[in-house]
């Protein structure tokens, strides 16, 4: 997979966050998609990874996505989300993503911790 499709892919997925709209990632997740969410949880399959990110997307937090890698088929998105207005309610992570076909198959997430 070419550096500028999985560029392509991961900016829709962050496009999808910053604009609340979880529409985006349906075409995006692959049906063997697997999601490891930053607090340990697991999701396996298009429409369980869909419903996870969907809801992250949806909701109020402020994301910032901060910086993105990529590499062949995989990307690294480094992120910021925010629920209040100090720095105290800004939480920092990364996402470890893979992609086959133009898809994302899997997304491992991880969270900075205080």
């Amino acid at each position: 997979m070419s550096d500028k499709r999985t560029t392509q892919v991961l900016q829709r997925f962050n496009q999808a966050f910053l604009s609340h709209d979880p529409t985006l990632l349906e075409e995006l997740i692959a049906e063997e998609c697997v999601v490891e969410a930053p607090n340990g949880e697991r999701f396996t399959g298009h429409d369980a990874c869909l419903e996870f990110w969907a809801k992250m997307a949806a909701g109020e937090t402020k994301y910032e996505p901060e910086d993105l890698w990529v590499s062949g088929g995989r990307g690294v998105i480094r992120w910021r989300s925010r629920t209040g207005r100090s720095d105290e309610d800004t939480v920092r992570g990364v996402y470890l993503m893979r992609l086959r076909d133009g898809r994302i198959v899997e997304g491992l997430g991880y969270v900075k911790s205080a």
